[in-house]
């Protein structure tokens, strides 16, 4: 399995957009959450939320190829179920069956949320975030419209509210903030 050192690497060769690399920052720091409150494989879920756009530069304009693409990219350099997710995430692709899964898939939908909440702050910063604001921001539908209140809601899956899943999902990201440039 590659080392995250490894897979940043692969990332700082398939991903030029700032955004996306830092959206995958944030995705990893949520499933290493998960993995913590769920009993998975830290390591394994990280590595998967750290990897699972790692094709959008070349899929960007052919979205039915995203996960498709990062299953090439990565190759055998990963387990199978890290791929499986990775492809799972893309609903035309099929239907997520396990939980790092729908995990990827929540925590996905869950950064875009989160990290649009830090942005409009006065700050500008994760830290000013509260979860009373996040759920607010969640239940308001024409904010953060790309954040995708039904795939966040496949946190329910693991056994998670949504309350709950989105307090991880925050708590996860604030010792990452300056990492996020949040």
């Amino acid at each position: 399995m590659l080392t995250r050192e490894e897979a940043i690497r692969i990332l700082e060769e398939n991903v030029k957009r700032r955004n996306v690399f830092l959206h995958m920052l944030a995705v990893e720091a949520i499933m290493r959450g998960l993995a913590r409150r769920l009993g998975g494989d830290e390591e394994l879920w990280g590595l998967t939320g750290l990897l699972h756009d790692v094709d959008f530069d070349r899929t960007a304009e052919d979205f039915k190829r995203h996960g498709l693409e990062a299953a090439a990219i990565l190759g055998d350099s990963v387990p199978k179920e890290v791929l499986d997710a990775i492809r799972a995430h893309n609903s035309e692709i099929g239907e997520p069956r396990t939980p790092m899964e729908n995990a990827l898939i929540a925590s996905d939908a869950a950064s875009g949320l989160i990290i649009a909440c830090a942005l409009v702050m006065p700050s500008k910063r994760l830290e000013e975030v509260t979860p009373e604001s996040l759920i607010r921001k969640f239940k308001d539908k024409d904010f953060a419209r790309g954040a995708d209140r039904g795939r966040i809601l496949f946190c329910e899956r693991l056994g998670l509210s949504r309350d709950e899943f989105l307090r991880m999902a925050l708590d996860s990201l604030k010792p990452i903030a300056q990492s996020l440039g949040l």
